[in-house]
């Protein structure tokens, strides 16, 4: 029985050839196909890995995933080091070279417009999180009604200032969830100024997040390189300002421009 051939797997599209070829940490020997001003950053894979059944198989076992997107997003960080980079989902598999080539052809004017928007530009990721615990203690310092209220818990009978109590405890949730909503608004608007554009993704849930602090704000934002010390003066101001009512900002990048390309759909296994 023949062996199935190796697989095409794309990386990223990019206007500038990749300086580097070989990334021996993880085994991968990158290199490019050409056309017409536009380079796809491609790899041979084996099909035991990455054939479409295969893959949907070893998408379940997430030693193997988590290995081989660290490794994705590796070899893509390290190209755009250079250029401007279209990057691919992981796991864009295409049969052939010719099928990349095919794709090239295809897609080439709508490539080169995404890469020239993207050129000289960088993507950062900002997520807020926020202790809950210190929220809560800043608002009931700040907030007349809170004070009021436990005013009136301290010098009542037993059963009333139970129902004081209650009416507390929906207040500060109440309170809460309009001050992390002014906070994290305040805070996107004053980045978005620094920024071209900007993009607000679904928060994530502690089990993916891995912290015991709530993430309550998800945004990416497309901003000029020369801008970025902008950018870090902004996060600076909002840590100062906000950093004592609890909550704690994570900016990270750059990366590459997922949230701001508008790609076709990738047609895998072709």
């Amino acid at each position: 029985m023949q062996a199935q051939k190796n697989l095409i797997y794309l990386y990223c599209v990019t206007k500038t050839k990749p300086s580097q070829s070989d990334f021996e940490d993880g085994g991968v020997k990158i290199y490019p196909i050409y056309f017409q001003g536009t380079y796809a950053v491609i790899a041979k894979v084996s099909p035991d890995e990455f054939s479409e059944d295969n893959l949907k198989k070893n998408l379940t076992n997430m030693e193997w995933v988590e290995k081989r997107i660290r490794q994705h997003e590796r070899i893509i960080e390290q190209i755009m080091k250079d250029a401007a980079v279209l990057p691919f989902k992981f796991g864009t598999v295409f049969q052939s070279e010719e099928n990349i080539e095919k794709l090239l052809k295809e897609r080439n004017s709508e490539f080169k417009r995404i890469l020239e928007n993207l050129d000289g530009k960088e993507e950062w990721g900002l997520k807020i999180y926020c202790n809950l615990d210190k929220f809560k203690e800043s608002l009931t310092k700040e907030d007349e009604r809170i004070q009021d209220l436990d005013k009136q818990i301290s010098s009542t009978s037993e059963g009333k200032a139970y129902l004081l109590q209650k009416k507390k405890e929906e207040l500060i949730k109440e309170i809460m969830s309009q001050k992390i909503s002014e906070y994290t608004q305040d805070s996107f608007t004053r980045l978005k100024k620094v920024c071209l554009e900007s993009k607000i993704n679904r928060i994530l849930p502690k089990e993916v997040t891995e912290r015991e602090d709530e993430m309550v704000f998800n945004a990416a934002f497309l901003i000029n390189k020369n801008r970025v010390k902008d950018l870090e003066n902004v996060l600076s101001y909002l840590k100062t300002k906000y950093s004592n009512k609890g909550l704690i900002f994570e900016c990270t990048g750059s990366w590459p421009p997922y949230n701001f390309c508008t790609l076709p759909e990738e047609k895998t296994q072709e």
